[in-house]
């Protein structure tokens, strides 16, 4: 699917992409490598478009046990986190050889196991949006009301 999904990105998309300020997910840079950018920071009309794309040319793989659509285009491999689109802030990438897909394959995962203080720092590093809707995900896994699925 790496190339014939390719080709199918549209021009305005292309330059979508190329105009963008990819930001560098430092809280995963050990384990899992990649850039985002943000709906707020962004064309809001090429986001979305971007987005229908993914869903609508991409092809359905696993991150570990999660079921995510992903979309490949020269070397990069594009993903939400499957939110519905009005809910959808965030469009990752990565190199395609830091992908779960890949990386399964040559048996480089990453150890999922995270210390205290890797926990406590990383949610030191969130926004306070993010504190928020971590908080929020917390409190339903720890009182058995699990959130929705998006």
């Amino acid at each position: 699917m790496s190339e014939a999904a390719s080709h199918l990105l549209p021009t305005h998309l292309q330059e979508f992409i190329a105009s963008c300020t990819w930001t560098f997910a430092k809280t995963y840079a050990d384990t899992w490598p990649h850039e985002y950018i943000v709906r707020e920071k962004a064309d809001e009309a090429s986001f979305v478009d971007l987005v229908t794309h993914i869903r609508a040319h991409g092809y359905e793989d696993h991150f570990y046990e999660k079921l995510i659509t992903y979309f490949e285009h020269d070397g990069m491999v594009y993903w939400t986190m499957g939110s519905p689109i009005e809910k959808t802030i965030i469009i990752n990438r990565c190199q395609k050889e830091q992908t779960y897909q890949e990386r399964l394959k040559k048996g480089t995962l990453p150890n999922q196991l995270l210390n205290m203080k890797e926990l406590h720092d990383s949610i030191l590093a969130l926004s306070p949006d993010d504190k928020v809707r971590f908080t929020n995900v917390m409190h339903g896994y720890l009182s058995g009301t699990l959130p929705p699925k998006s």
